[in-house]
């Protein structure tokens, strides 16, 4: 009896439909280096979306805490790694958050939980960086909420146009960071990118 659990029906599902891919690009998913890639491919596509199975309030488990910090808390340099919606290709960056608590403050790991929580889900750059943003501000009810997301796009470098060295740049201000020149500039110094 093997100790491994054995796959959900459903990705028993994308597995067959991977294969269905393959042999339809012209291959022969008999042959050895194929043979268990439908199955690997179809896990990898489920943890790869996870993010659909997450809830904001599942990923903060309650770890918002009571402070009298009214200063920016930043989170920089956040890998993320996420799927392009239009190609089904990955796309992988960087997130920088910040926000003037009023209040209360996140634990700090929870930060990058809700990055990846909306990287893992097929996303354009642009919404994820607001989901991001409106997710931080909804958890902290801080004064304000800066997001800036740095991101390396494969759609754009393997295919198309082909620019290897094309970055893609998003920022989403809220609150504070929208009002007030002086609150974006120093997030954007701080951050290394003012």
């Amino acid at each position: 009896m093997s100790d491994k659990a054995a796959p959900l029906p459903a990705t028993e599902q994308i597995a067959a439909l991977y294969s269905q891919i393959l042999s339809q690009l012209g291959e022969d998913v008999n042959r050895e280096g194929l043979r268990d890639t439908p199955m690997r491919a179809a896990k990898a596509m489920q943890f790869l979306t996870k993010g659909y199975h997450e809830t904001l309030d599942e990923v903060v488990n309650d770890a918002i805490f009571e402070s009298e910090t009214d200063e920016m808390v930043i989170v920089k340099d956040i890998e993320l790694y996420s799927m392009c919606e239009h190609h089904l290709l990955p796309f992988v960056g960087r997130c920088h958050v910040a926000y003037l608590p009023s209040g209360k403050v996140i634990g700090l790991s929870k930060i990058a939980r809700i990055v990846d929580m909306f990287a893992r889900r097929m996303q354009i750059q642009e919404n994820l960086t607001k989901q991001i943003a409106e997710a931080v501000m909804a958890v902290t009810h801080a004064k304000g909420v800066g997001v800036v997301v740095e991101a390396k796009h494969m759609c754009m470098m393997m295919r198309g146009v082909e620019k290897q060295n094309s970055t893609m740049t998003t920022s989403v201000m809220l609150g504070y960071f929208r009002k007030s020149q002086a609150t974006r500039t120093e997030f954007l110094k701080l951050i290394g990118r003012g």
